[in-house]
């Protein structure tokens, strides 16, 4: 069965959902088997409340751009589709969560809360867990993990999901990107799906083979693993 993840990250007008704060960017980046898709959701939403002016030095949004969005409600029945049945990968998942859960509550409308329809990893607590006592925020795990995160002057929904699924994919072990013209040189080729065969009329190797001194020396070593019985390192 294909294993669907939702890299998500949510903009908002300020920190706190109890406090009256909105989301006014969703972002989302979809994984099938690990593989990046293509089929993402991208939205900006009208708040129809003013944005903290901390906020909008992290994010860069203005009331001004979000004047002409879609609300929430416009959007809550897609945005619940496309992430049904997914496991949701976010950076401090609570955040967004709490976020997500608050706004489709204020809909009123019989919205499941997120945990009801997705399971959630927080990458936040798998970056702890790995790299306890470190800064363990994107952009340290960027350097981390070597991805390149040199567009982000600003905080935005899909970038930042677009950089996290880079940076949960290295985390995992698995292959982000292969970049087909890094790491030629003149003795290889680089090959589609990243491999590397070495020219034809490159050098041959030189064989080094042991000399008479060497194999006695050798038989003797075995001689005392052995201690007269079968050693299972000695040809019959």
């Amino acid at each position: 069965m294909a294993h669907r993840q939702i890299v998500l990250d949510t903009e908002t007008t300020g920190i706190d959902p109890k406090q009256g704060h909105r989301i006014i960017e969703i972002g989302c980046v979809e994984l099938v088997n690990r593989r990046l898709t293509g089929n993402n959701f991208h939205v900006y939403i009208n708040p129809q409340r003013e944005i903290e002016e901390e906020a909008i030095d992290v994010h860069g949004i203005t009331n001004e751009f979000l004047r002409d969005k879609p609300l929430y409600h416009q959007i809550a029945h897609e945005f619940l589709e496309y992430i049904r049945g997914a496991e949701l990968v976010i950076h401090n998942a609570a955040f967004d969560i709490g976020h997500m859960d608050n706004e489709f509550a204020l809909l009123n409308q019989g919205f499941p809360n997120t945990a009801d329809v997705c399971t959630v990893l927080d990458t936040l607590k798998m970056a702890r867990d790995l790299h306890p006592g470190q800064k363990n925020n994107l952009d340290a795990l960027c350097r981390r993990y070597d991805i390149d995160n040199s567009k982000r002057t600003l905080h935005g929904a899909l970038l930042d999901s677009e950089i996290l699924a880079d940076v949960y994919l290295s985390m995992t072990g698995g292959q982000v990107k292969l970049n087909l013209n890094q790491n030629k040189d003149e003795g290889s080729t680089q090959q589609a799906g990243g491999i590397r065969r070495l020219s034809a009329d490159r050098a041959p190797l030189v064989v080094l083979r042991a000399t008479e001194q060497e194999h006695a020396a050798h038989e003797e070593r075995l001689d005392l693993v052995a201690k007269g019985g079968q050693c299972l390192w000695r040809a019959e």
